[in-house]
């Protein structure tokens, strides 16, 4: 998913303004540090110190990938917002204690965000 988001931006990049490039590289960022995060959790629970710096890593280099795109403030942007998420995630998910509904609602919040990045980017 991330692959095809990736080619579809970076093919219409010259549409989006930098307040879209902003809002795709946050979203995209954090999401992917979110889901991270929280499946890697819920698969090695007693790695704790790992998972977060696999989870802060993947959505630094996501966010600023995606961000790379449209400016240095939007990579700043996307940096920013990967990093805080990663960070996150793992305590969101142990704090969830394994729920399946949970990891539904993320999975699901993360597919809505690629549909809504692929109408946003199509009606700009």
């Amino acid at each position: 998913m991330m692959s095809i988001s990736y080619y579809y931006v970076n093919k219409n990049r010259k549409l989006i303004g930098f307040q879209l490039g902003m809002n795709i590289s946050t979203i995209i960022g954090g999401m992917a540090a979110m889901t991270t995060g929280i499946l890697l959790i819920y698969q090695y629970p007693f790695h704790f110190t790992w998972i977060t710096i696999i989870s802060t890593l993947t959505g630094i280099f996501i966010g600023s990938l995606f961000g790379g795109m449209f400016d240095y403030q939007t990579l700043l942007t996307g940096y920013g917002s990967g990093m805080t998420m990663g960070l996150m995630a793992p305590m969101i998910g142990a704090s969830a204690n394994f729920s399946t509904l949970f990891i539904g609602l993320v999975e699901a919040a993360f597919g809505i965000s690629f549909i809504i990045l692929f109408l946003a980017i199509r009606n700009s």
